[in-house]
């Protein structure tokens, strides 16, 4: 019971008591009764307008209050774990873009070569010497730029050839120059081409320049 409740009720057999009335008299008796219910009835009365934590309207409003900030809380980690998972994804498709279209740098000059030699010979084009440069990419520790410069021989129609093969090629190549001079007296094309790639650091060591001359398969 309140302390209110207790005091009220001390007070009412105080003041009995001060004006020297016996609590056997039926009529004090009746009056503490009623003086007890109406102490009784102010301090239910009370807690029903003013009850603990706050009135009806106001545990309404933090109730919606507490929903509105579980709702924004469980959007933004809905959309957290959405870019999780797309950042994971596009994770995934780089890797796997890579590995199909990118060379291993301790193998990707001889690989290229190889390609380019073999797209020569089906057209008709006589390679005679290469060279190649590497160069890091800024900002990235696993991927790099591979230029090699080509010498070739052939006409005009081997040289069409030539490009069709390498324009088919599965890997990431880019031509980036070709030069064709033609030889006086003479069909045939001096050809100088470069070519791009992108290659993938496997902790190898590759030089950073290197020059190479022969015949087709000696490069």
């Amino acid at each position: 019971m309140p302390k209110s409740f207790n005091s009220l009720t001390l007070s009412l057999y105080g003041a009995i008591a001060g004006r020297g009335l016996s609590l056997r008299e039926p009529r004090v008796l009746v009056r503490l009764v009623l003086g007890v219910l109406l102490v009784a009835n102010l301090v239910a009365a009370y807690f029903v307008f003013r009850p603990l934590g706050g009135s009806v309207e106001e545990l309404d409003r933090e109730a919606t209050a507490l929903q509105g900030q579980i709702a924004a809380r469980r959007a933004s980690l809905t959309r957290i774990q959405s870019l999780a998972g797309k950042v994971a994804r596009a994770k995934s498709e780089g890797d796997q873009f890579q590995h199909e279209h990118f060379l291993d740098r301790r193998t990707a000059y001889s690989t290229l070569v190889m390609e380019m030699e073999a797209a020569a010979k089906a057209a008709g084009v006589k390679a005679r010497d290469h060279a190649y440069n590497y160069e890091p990419i800024e900002g990235s520790d696993t991927i790099g730029l591979l230029t090699v410069n080509g010498n070739y021989e052939g006409t005009y129609a081997d040289l069409i050839q030539f490009v069709n093969q390498m324009d088919r090629s599965k890997r990431l190549i880019i031509m980036e120059t070709l030069q064709a001079q033609p030889q006086q007296g003479s069909t045939t094309l001096l050809i100088a081409l470069k070519m791009i790639t992108f290659v993938k650091e496997d902790g190898s060591a590759l030089p950073v320049q290197a020059q190479a001359s022969g015949a087709p398969g000696q490069s």
